[in-house]
Protein backbone atom coordinates (compact mmCIF):
# COMPACT_ATOMS: atom_id res chain seq x y z
CA UNK A 1 0.00 0.00 0.00
CA UNK A 2 1.27 3.36 -0.84
CA UNK A 3 1.55 6.00 1.71
CA UNK A 4 -1.06 8.17 0.17
CA UNK A 5 -3.29 5.61 -0.63
CA UNK A 6 -2.69 4.44 2.95
CA UNK A 7 -3.11 8.00 4.17
CA UNK A 8 -6.67 8.46 2.24
CA UNK A 9 -8.40 5.32 3.68
CA UNK A 10 -7.28 6.59 6.87
CA UNK A 11 -9.12 10.18 6.71
CA UNK A 12 -12.16 8.01 4.42
CA UNK A 13 -12.59 5.13 8.09
CA UNK A 14 -12.44 8.53 10.32
CA UNK A 15 -15.09 10.01 8.32
CA UNK A 16 -17.27 7.42 6.73
CA UNK A 17 -17.08 5.08 9.87
CA UNK A 18 -16.39 7.47 12.59
CA UNK A 19 -13.32 5.26 13.43
CA UNK A 20 -10.22 7.15 14.85
CA UNK A 21 -7.14 7.15 12.94
CA UNK A 22 -5.37 6.14 15.99
CA UNK A 23 -7.39 3.08 16.37
CA UNK A 24 -6.91 2.13 12.81
CA UNK A 25 -3.23 2.54 12.74
CA UNK A 26 -2.82 -0.09 16.01
CA UNK A 27 -5.12 -2.25 14.12
CA UNK A 28 -2.70 -2.18 11.31
CA UNK A 29 0.15 -2.54 12.82
CA UNK A 30 -0.92 -5.64 14.83
CA UNK A 31 -2.06 -7.05 11.11
CA UNK A 32 0.95 -6.52 10.08
CA UNK A 33 2.77 -8.44 12.69
CA UNK A 34 0.27 -11.26 12.75
CA UNK A 35 1.49 -11.65 9.24
CA UNK A 36 4.90 -11.52 10.14
CA UNK A 37 4.85 -14.33 12.80
CA UNK A 38 3.77 -16.74 9.67
CA UNK A 39 7.02 -16.27 8.33
CA UNK A 40 9.79 -15.29 11.38
CA UNK A 41 7.94 -17.54 13.80
CA UNK A 42 6.12 -17.86 16.55
CA UNK A 43 8.55 -16.43 19.15
CA UNK A 44 9.90 -13.57 17.43
CA UNK A 45 9.95 -10.76 19.01
CA UNK A 46 7.84 -8.22 16.62
CA UNK A 47 7.10 -4.44 16.27
CA UNK A 48 5.45 -2.24 13.45
CA UNK A 49 5.14 1.65 13.19
CA UNK A 50 3.38 3.71 11.04
CA UNK A 51 4.03 7.23 10.47
CA UNK A 52 0.33 9.07 11.08
CA UNK A 53 1.76 11.86 9.24
CA UNK A 54 3.88 10.23 6.45
CA UNK A 55 1.85 7.08 6.23
CA UNK A 56 4.75 5.05 6.11
CA UNK A 57 5.60 1.58 7.46
CA UNK A 58 8.13 0.03 9.03
CA UNK A 59 8.38 -3.26 10.83
CA UNK A 60 11.33 -4.01 13.55
CA UNK A 61 12.51 -7.29 14.91
CA UNK A 62 14.52 -7.33 18.27
CA UNK A 63 17.22 -10.86 18.56
CA UNK A 64 19.78 -10.99 21.13
CA UNK A 65 22.88 -11.48 19.80
CA UNK A 66 24.79 -14.97 21.46
CA UNK A 67 28.13 -17.01 20.59
CA UNK A 68 25.80 -19.83 19.12
CA UNK A 69 22.09 -19.57 17.93
CA UNK A 70 19.83 -22.14 19.20
CA UNK A 71 16.45 -20.34 18.42
CA UNK A 72 16.82 -18.34 15.28
CA UNK A 73 13.43 -16.55 15.98
CA UNK A 74 15.03 -15.13 19.14
CA UNK A 75 18.72 -14.87 18.70
CA UNK A 76 21.66 -13.68 16.53
CA UNK A 77 25.26 -14.39 15.75
CA UNK A 78 27.53 -11.95 16.73
CA UNK A 79 29.08 -11.82 12.65
CA UNK A 80 25.26 -11.41 11.74
CA UNK A 81 24.81 -8.83 14.44
CA UNK A 82 27.48 -6.54 13.17
CA UNK A 83 25.88 -6.31 9.97
CA UNK A 84 23.29 -4.62 11.06
CA UNK A 85 25.02 -2.64 14.18
CA UNK A 86 28.85 -3.15 14.09
CA UNK A 87 28.75 -2.05 18.12
CA UNK A 88 27.12 -4.91 18.37
CA UNK A 89 28.35 -7.24 21.77
CA UNK A 90 27.63 -10.50 22.58
CA UNK A 91 24.82 -10.57 25.30
CA UNK A 92 23.17 -7.52 24.11
CA UNK A 93 19.88 -6.63 21.65
CA UNK A 94 19.89 -5.87 18.27
CA UNK A 95 17.02 -4.23 16.83
CA UNK A 96 16.43 -5.21 12.33
CA UNK A 97 14.27 -3.31 10.80
CA UNK A 98 12.32 -5.53 8.29
CA UNK A 99 11.33 -4.91 4.45
CA UNK A 100 7.63 -4.58 4.94
CA UNK A 101 7.45 -4.85 1.02
CA UNK A 102 9.02 -8.42 1.49
CA UNK A 103 5.53 -9.93 2.65
CA UNK A 104 4.35 -12.83 0.55
CA UNK A 105 0.43 -12.71 -0.85
CA UNK A 106 -0.45 -14.91 1.58
CA UNK A 107 0.93 -13.00 4.41
CA UNK A 108 -0.68 -9.86 2.77
CA UNK A 109 -4.07 -11.56 2.96
CA UNK A 110 -3.81 -12.31 6.47
CA UNK A 111 -3.17 -8.62 7.33
CA UNK A 112 -6.13 -7.85 5.04
CA UNK A 113 -8.16 -10.38 7.02
CA UNK A 114 -7.22 -9.23 10.33
CA UNK A 115 -7.39 -5.12 9.26
CA UNK A 116 -11.01 -6.26 8.27
CA UNK A 117 -12.15 -8.00 11.64
CA UNK A 118 -10.81 -5.28 13.52
CA UNK A 119 -12.37 -2.89 11.77
CA UNK A 120 -15.28 -4.31 11.92
CA UNK A 121 -15.23 -4.58 15.68
CA UNK A 122 -14.42 -0.68 16.36
CA UNK A 123 -17.58 -0.22 14.53
CA UNK A 124 -19.29 -2.76 16.93
CA UNK A 125 -18.01 -0.55 19.67
CA UNK A 126 -18.55 2.57 18.27
CA UNK A 127 -22.69 1.26 17.58
CA UNK A 128 -23.05 -0.06 21.19
CA UNK A 129 -21.40 3.64 22.92
CA UNK A 130 -23.53 5.12 19.94
CA UNK A 131 -26.96 3.43 20.65
CA UNK A 132 -26.68 2.60 24.47
CA UNK A 133 -27.03 5.51 25.66
CA UNK A 134 -30.52 6.01 23.87
CA UNK A 135 -32.57 3.37 25.36
CA UNK A 136 -36.02 4.47 26.23
CA UNK A 137 -35.97 6.66 22.73
CA UNK A 138 -38.28 6.45 20.39
CA UNK A 139 -37.13 5.83 16.66
CA UNK A 140 -38.52 5.17 13.91
CA UNK A 141 -36.89 2.52 10.82
CA UNK A 142 -37.98 0.72 8.14
CA UNK A 143 -39.16 -2.92 8.01
CA UNK A 144 -35.96 -4.70 6.60
CA UNK A 145 -36.94 -8.48 6.83
CA UNK A 146 -38.27 -11.08 9.15
CA UNK A 147 -36.99 -13.52 10.92
CA UNK A 148 -39.11 -16.29 12.07
CA UNK A 149 -41.94 -13.79 13.28
CA UNK A 150 -39.18 -11.39 14.62
CA UNK A 151 -38.57 -8.36 12.83
CA UNK A 152 -35.48 -6.93 11.92
CA UNK A 153 -35.68 -2.88 11.34
CA UNK A 154 -33.20 -1.02 9.59
CA UNK A 155 -32.45 2.15 12.12
CA UNK A 156 -29.98 3.53 9.64
CA UNK A 157 -26.35 3.24 11.13
CA UNK A 158 -27.88 -0.10 12.38
CA UNK A 159 -30.38 -2.57 12.98
CA UNK A 160 -32.64 -3.34 15.70
CA UNK A 161 -34.84 -6.29 16.12
CA UNK A 162 -38.49 -6.14 17.30
CA UNK A 163 -39.25 -9.60 18.64
CA UNK A 164 -42.51 -11.10 18.40
CA UNK A 165 -43.27 -10.55 22.02
CA UNK A 166 -42.93 -7.01 21.52
CA UNK A 167 -45.43 -6.54 19.01
CA UNK A 168 -48.74 -5.10 18.90
CA UNK A 169 -50.65 -8.72 18.10
CA UNK A 170 -53.21 -7.21 16.17
CA UNK A 171 -50.66 -4.73 13.80
CA UNK A 172 -49.39 -6.10 10.33
CA UNK A 173 -46.22 -5.33 9.34
CA UNK A 174 -45.06 -4.78 5.37
CA UNK A 175 -41.60 -5.17 4.30
CA UNK A 176 -39.95 -1.77 3.34
CA UNK A 177 -43.11 0.06 6.13
CA UNK A 178 -42.21 2.56 8.81
CA UNK A 179 -42.36 1.58 11.88
CA UNK A 180 -42.04 3.30 15.65
CA UNK A 181 -40.70 2.18 18.32
CA UNK A 182 -38.87 2.60 21.78
CA UNK A 183 -35.24 1.30 22.47
CA UNK A 184 -35.64 -1.33 25.66
CA UNK A 185 -31.87 -2.65 25.34
CA UNK A 186 -28.90 -2.22 23.66
CA UNK A 187 -26.69 -5.73 24.55
CA UNK A 188 -23.52 -6.09 23.59
CA UNK A 189 -22.18 -9.78 22.58
CA UNK A 190 -20.97 -10.38 26.07
CA UNK A 191 -24.03 -9.17 27.91
CA UNK A 192 -26.17 -11.11 25.55
CA UNK A 193 -24.02 -14.36 26.46
CA UNK A 194 -24.74 -13.68 29.83
CA UNK A 195 -28.31 -13.33 30.09
CA UNK A 196 -29.53 -16.72 31.97
CA UNK A 197 -32.40 -16.08 34.74
CA UNK A 198 -34.31 -13.08 33.00
CA UNK A 199 -37.33 -14.58 31.07
CA UNK A 200 -37.73 -11.15 29.38
CA UNK A 201 -34.08 -10.79 28.11
CA UNK A 202 -34.09 -15.12 27.23
CA UNK A 203 -36.25 -14.36 24.18
CA UNK A 204 -34.47 -11.42 23.97
CA UNK A 205 -31.83 -13.56 22.97
CA UNK A 206 -33.25 -16.42 21.19
CA UNK A 207 -34.56 -13.67 18.36
CA UNK A 208 -30.81 -11.82 18.38
CA UNK A 209 -29.83 -15.31 17.58
CA UNK A 210 -31.91 -16.10 14.87
CA UNK A 211 -31.77 -12.73 13.14
CA UNK A 212 -28.49 -13.49 12.42
CA UNK A 213 -26.18 -16.53 13.64
CA UNK A 214 -22.96 -14.65 12.52
CA UNK A 215 -23.70 -11.23 13.97
CA UNK A 216 -21.60 -10.18 17.42
CA UNK A 217 -23.94 -7.07 18.00
CA UNK A 218 -24.41 -4.93 19.59
CA UNK A 219 -28.07 -6.02 19.42
CA UNK A 220 -31.11 -3.62 19.49
CA UNK A 221 -33.99 -4.27 20.87
CA UNK A 222 -37.26 -2.45 20.11
CA UNK A 223 -41.00 -2.47 21.65
CA UNK A 224 -43.75 -1.43 20.89
CA UNK A 225 -45.56 -3.12 23.57
CA UNK A 226 -43.52 -1.48 26.48
CA UNK A 227 -45.19 1.08 28.84
CA UNK A 228 -42.31 3.62 28.62
CA UNK A 229 -43.28 3.69 24.49
CA UNK A 230 -46.87 4.75 25.29
CA UNK A 231 -45.26 7.28 27.56
CA UNK A 232 -42.78 8.89 25.28
CA UNK A 233 -45.39 9.02 22.66
CA UNK A 234 -47.82 11.23 24.86
CA UNK A 235 -45.06 13.28 25.92
CA UNK A 236 -44.42 14.43 22.52
CA UNK A 237 -48.42 14.99 22.12
CA UNK A 238 -48.64 16.57 25.50
CA UNK A 239 -45.90 19.46 26.06
CA UNK A 240 -46.91 19.87 30.41
CA UNK A 241 -45.90 16.25 30.47
CA UNK A 242 -42.44 17.01 28.82
CA UNK A 243 -42.57 20.02 31.48
CA UNK A 244 -43.65 18.48 34.17
CA UNK A 245 -46.26 20.61 34.78
CA UNK A 246 -48.87 16.72 34.83
CA UNK A 247 -46.68 13.45 35.64
CA UNK A 248 -47.86 9.76 34.47
CA UNK A 249 -47.92 7.96 38.18
CA UNK A 250 -48.15 4.67 36.37
CA UNK A 251 -49.57 2.75 32.69
CA UNK A 252 -50.69 -0.58 32.55
CA UNK A 253 -51.18 -2.02 29.12
CA UNK A 254 -53.52 -4.60 27.06
CA UNK A 255 -51.33 -3.64 23.71
CA UNK A 256 -53.64 -2.55 21.02
CA UNK A 257 -56.14 -3.14 22.85
CA UNK A 258 -56.94 -0.75 26.04
CA UNK A 259 -54.47 1.09 28.26
CA UNK A 260 -54.85 2.89 31.56
CA UNK A 261 -53.17 5.95 32.77
CA UNK A 262 -52.70 7.24 36.05
CA UNK A 263 -51.84 10.98 35.91
CA UNK A 264 -51.40 13.87 38.25
CA UNK A 265 -51.16 17.54 38.07
CA UNK A 266 -48.89 20.16 40.28
CA UNK A 267 -51.14 23.02 39.29
CA UNK A 268 -54.15 23.36 40.60
CA UNK A 269 -55.25 24.94 37.53
CA UNK A 270 -54.98 21.85 35.37
CA UNK A 271 -56.75 19.42 34.88
CA UNK A 272 -54.66 16.78 33.82
CA UNK A 273 -57.35 15.23 32.16
CA UNK A 274 -58.57 17.76 30.04
CA UNK A 275 -54.98 18.37 28.90
CA UNK A 276 -54.44 14.78 28.16
CA UNK A 277 -57.01 14.80 25.72
CA UNK A 278 -56.48 18.18 24.09
CA UNK A 279 -59.34 20.26 22.75
CA UNK A 280 -61.99 17.91 20.91
CA UNK A 281 -59.71 15.14 21.69
CA UNK A 282 -56.64 15.84 18.83
CA UNK A 283 -54.19 15.02 21.56
CA UNK A 284 -55.04 11.67 22.73
CA UNK A 285 -56.43 10.67 19.16
CA UNK A 286 -53.07 10.69 17.77
CA UNK A 287 -51.14 8.70 20.21
CA UNK A 288 -54.17 6.22 19.83
CA UNK A 289 -53.79 6.16 16.40
CA UNK A 290 -50.08 5.38 16.32
CA UNK A 291 -51.21 2.49 19.03
CA UNK A 292 -53.47 1.02 16.30
CA UNK A 293 -56.67 2.16 18.18
CA UNK A 294 -55.72 1.35 21.36
CA UNK A 295 -58.19 2.85 23.71
CA UNK A 296 -56.52 5.21 26.77
CA UNK A 297 -58.56 6.16 29.72
CA UNK A 298 -57.12 8.71 31.78
CA UNK A 299 -56.99 8.09 35.53
CA UNK A 300 -57.19 11.13 37.94
CA UNK A 301 -54.31 10.15 40.37
CA UNK A 302 -55.71 9.85 44.36
CA UNK A 303 -54.30 8.73 47.68
CA UNK A 304 -58.02 7.94 48.60
CA UNK A 305 -57.99 3.64 48.04
CA UNK A 306 -62.12 4.13 47.13
CA UNK A 307 -61.72 6.71 44.80
CA UNK A 308 -58.77 5.22 42.89
CA UNK A 309 -60.73 1.61 42.61
CA UNK A 310 -63.80 3.88 41.20
CA UNK A 311 -61.49 5.91 38.93
CA UNK A 312 -59.66 2.83 37.60
CA UNK A 313 -62.67 1.27 36.04
CA UNK A 314 -63.11 3.97 34.37
CA UNK A 315 -65.03 3.75 31.42
CA UNK A 316 -67.71 2.05 34.02
CA UNK A 317 -70.22 4.09 36.49
CA UNK A 318 -69.67 2.91 40.09
CA UNK A 319 -72.69 2.70 42.87
CA UNK A 320 -70.66 1.43 45.49
CA UNK A 321 -67.15 -0.07 47.08
CA UNK A 322 -67.17 -2.05 49.83
CA UNK A 323 -64.02 -2.85 51.37
CA UNK A 324 -63.75 -6.37 52.05
CA UNK A 325 -60.15 -6.92 53.46
CA UNK A 326 -57.82 -4.17 53.88
CA UNK A 327 -55.13 -6.51 54.52
CA UNK A 328 -55.17 -8.43 51.50
CA UNK A 329 -56.55 -5.73 49.40
CA UNK A 330 -59.98 -7.13 48.52
CA UNK A 331 -63.20 -4.97 47.38
CA UNK A 332 -66.35 -5.54 46.21
CA UNK A 333 -67.97 -3.13 43.49
CA UNK A 334 -71.16 -2.23 42.77
CA UNK A 335 -72.12 -1.33 39.33
CA UNK A 336 -75.70 -0.24 37.27
CA UNK A 337 -77.18 -3.43 35.53
CA UNK A 338 -76.39 -1.65 32.58
CA UNK A 339 -72.77 -0.99 33.09
CA UNK A 340 -71.24 -4.54 34.53
CA UNK A 341 -70.27 -5.52 30.86
CA UNK A 342 -67.94 -2.02 30.37
CA UNK A 343 -66.79 -2.69 33.96
CA UNK A 344 -65.64 -5.97 33.36
CA UNK A 345 -64.94 -5.29 29.49
CA UNK A 346 -63.94 -7.86 26.99
CA UNK A 347 -62.48 -11.07 27.98
CA UNK A 348 -62.14 -9.32 31.70
CA UNK A 349 -59.77 -6.93 30.20
CA UNK A 350 -60.99 -4.03 31.70
CA UNK A 351 -61.16 -5.06 35.29
CA UNK A 352 -57.92 -6.54 35.37
CA UNK A 353 -56.42 -3.50 33.61
CA UNK A 354 -58.21 -1.82 37.07
CA UNK A 355 -57.18 -4.07 39.75
CA UNK A 356 -53.27 -3.41 38.14
CA UNK A 357 -53.93 0.29 38.43
CA UNK A 358 -54.97 0.27 41.71
CA UNK A 359 -53.85 -2.37 43.15
CA UNK A 360 -56.83 -4.15 44.68
CA UNK A 361 -58.45 -7.58 44.09
CA UNK A 362 -61.55 -6.33 42.60
CA UNK A 363 -64.96 -8.04 42.38
CA UNK A 364 -67.56 -6.19 40.09
CA UNK A 365 -71.40 -7.30 40.59
CA UNK A 366 -74.41 -5.38 39.36
CA UNK A 367 -77.28 -3.91 41.34
CA UNK A 368 -79.46 -6.84 40.50
CA UNK A 369 -76.94 -9.92 41.30
CA UNK A 370 -76.13 -8.12 44.96
CA UNK A 371 -79.83 -8.06 45.12
CA UNK A 372 -80.54 -11.31 44.84
CA UNK A 373 -77.60 -12.61 46.30
CA UNK A 374 -78.78 -10.37 49.82
CA UNK A 375 -82.09 -12.54 49.52
CA UNK A 376 -80.89 -15.73 48.93
CA UNK A 377 -78.84 -15.20 51.75
CA UNK A 378 -81.67 -13.65 53.85
CA UNK A 379 -83.63 -16.53 52.95
CA UNK A 380 -81.13 -19.34 53.78
CA UNK A 381 -80.31 -17.37 57.43
CA UNK A 382 -84.37 -17.61 57.73
CA UNK A 383 -84.28 -21.05 57.14
CA UNK A 384 -81.25 -21.94 59.72
CA UNK A 385 -82.63 -19.67 62.08
CA UNK A 386 -86.17 -21.79 61.84
CA UNK A 387 -85.02 -24.94 62.58
CA UNK A 388 -83.50 -23.59 66.24
CA UNK A 389 -86.09 -24.10 69.11
CA UNK A 390 -87.97 -21.24 70.43
CA UNK A 391 -87.93 -19.84 67.06
CA UNK A 392 -90.26 -20.55 64.13
CA UNK A 393 -90.24 -19.43 60.26
CA UNK A 394 -92.18 -16.14 61.49
CA UNK A 395 -90.54 -15.13 63.78
CA UNK A 396 -86.85 -16.17 62.02
CA UNK A 397 -88.27 -13.44 59.41
CA UNK A 398 -88.56 -10.72 62.12
CA UNK A 399 -85.24 -11.32 63.29
CA UNK A 400 -83.45 -11.03 59.70
CA UNK A 401 -85.61 -7.67 59.44
CA UNK A 402 -84.26 -6.85 62.87
CA UNK A 403 -80.90 -7.26 61.73
CA UNK A 404 -80.18 -9.92 63.76
CA UNK A 405 -78.72 -12.77 60.67
CA UNK A 406 -76.94 -14.51 63.42
CA UNK A 407 -77.28 -17.17 66.14
CA UNK A 408 -73.98 -17.14 67.77
CA UNK A 409 -75.29 -12.83 68.23
CA UNK A 410 -78.48 -13.52 69.17
CA UNK A 411 -77.00 -15.98 72.22
CA UNK A 412 -75.12 -12.97 73.16
CA UNK A 413 -78.30 -10.82 73.69
CA UNK A 414 -80.41 -10.45 76.67
CA UNK A 415 -83.95 -10.59 76.76
CA UNK A 416 -84.56 -6.91 77.32
CA UNK A 417 -82.55 -6.31 74.10
CA UNK A 418 -84.55 -8.92 72.38
CA UNK A 419 -87.94 -7.59 73.05
CA UNK A 420 -87.41 -4.84 71.41
CA UNK A 421 -88.23 -6.15 68.37
CA UNK A 422 -91.97 -5.64 67.89
CA UNK A 423 -93.98 -9.18 67.61
CA UNK A 424 -91.51 -10.10 70.17
CA UNK A 425 -92.26 -10.28 74.16
CA UNK A 426 -89.54 -10.62 76.72
CA UNK A 427 -90.82 -14.53 77.40
CA UNK A 428 -90.59 -15.21 73.93
CA UNK A 429 -87.00 -13.66 73.85
CA UNK A 430 -85.89 -15.43 76.42
CA UNK A 431 -86.92 -18.91 74.96
CA UNK A 432 -85.05 -17.73 71.50
CA UNK A 433 -81.93 -16.99 73.53
CA UNK A 434 -82.18 -20.60 75.75
CA UNK A 435 -82.79 -22.13 72.16
CA UNK A 436 -79.82 -20.15 70.01
CA UNK A 437 -77.38 -21.00 73.04
CA UNK A 438 -78.69 -25.15 73.57
CA UNK A 439 -78.43 -24.88 69.00
CA UNK A 440 -74.63 -23.92 69.77
CA UNK A 441 -73.91 -26.03 72.98
CA UNK A 442 -75.23 -29.08 70.25
CA UNK A 443 -72.93 -27.93 67.62
CA UNK A 444 -69.88 -27.94 69.56
CA UNK A 445 -70.63 -30.89 71.28
CA UNK A 446 -70.44 -32.70 67.20
CA UNK A 447 -67.74 -30.69 66.39
CA UNK A 448 -65.89 -32.24 69.62
CA UNK A 449 -67.13 -36.17 68.58
CA UNK A 450 -66.40 -35.51 64.79
CA UNK A 451 -62.27 -34.91 66.29
CA UNK A 452 -62.80 -37.92 68.55
CA UNK A 453 -63.62 -39.84 65.61
CA UNK A 454 -60.82 -38.35 63.53
CA UNK A 455 -58.22 -39.25 66.47
CA UNK A 456 -59.12 -42.54 66.96
CA UNK A 457 -59.20 -43.55 62.66
CA UNK A 458 -55.51 -41.80 63.14
CA UNK A 459 -54.64 -44.05 66.29
CA UNK A 460 -56.20 -47.51 64.84
CA UNK A 461 -54.14 -46.82 61.68
CA UNK A 462 -50.85 -46.50 63.34
CA UNK A 463 -51.72 -49.34 66.02
CA UNK A 464 -52.53 -51.66 62.40
CA UNK A 465 -49.50 -50.77 61.01
CA UNK A 466 -46.81 -52.66 62.91
CA UNK A 467 -48.81 -55.94 62.93
CA UNK A 468 -49.19 -55.53 58.90
CA UNK A 469 -45.90 -55.29 58.37
CA UNK A 470 -44.94 -58.65 60.61
CA UNK A 471 -47.56 -60.14 58.77
CA UNK A 472 -45.92 -59.61 55.75
CA UNK A 473 -42.50 -60.50 56.87
CA UNK A 474 -43.86 -63.62 58.27
CA UNK A 475 -45.11 -64.20 54.44
CA UNK A 476 -42.03 -63.88 53.10
CA UNK A 477 -39.99 -66.38 55.28
CA UNK A 478 -42.88 -69.02 54.89
CA UNK A 479 -42.33 -68.13 50.33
Amino acid sequence: MQSKDLLLALESLEREKNIKREDTLKTIEDALISALRKHLGKTAVLSAKIDPEEGSIKAFQTLNVVETVINPEMEISLEDAKKINPKAKIGEDVVNTLDVEDFSRIAAQIAKQVLIQKVRGIERDNLYKEFKPREGEVVTGLVRRFSDRDIIVDLGKAEAILPYCEQIKKERYMHGGRIKAIITKVLSQTELAEVKDDPVLGRYKSAAFKMDKGQRGPYIILSRTSPEFLKELMKVEIPELSDGIIEIKAIYRDPGFRAKVVVKSHDNKIDPIGTCVGMRGIRIRAVTNELSGEKIDLINFSDDAVSTIVNSLSPAKVLSVRIISMENKQALVIVPDDQLAIAIGKDWQNIKLASKVSGWELEVKSETQKQQEGQEAATLIQETLANVEGIGPKIAELLVKAGFNSIEKIASLTPEHLSTIQGVGEKTAEKIIEGAKKYLAEQETKETAKEENKSETIADDTESAPQQEAEDDSNKESN
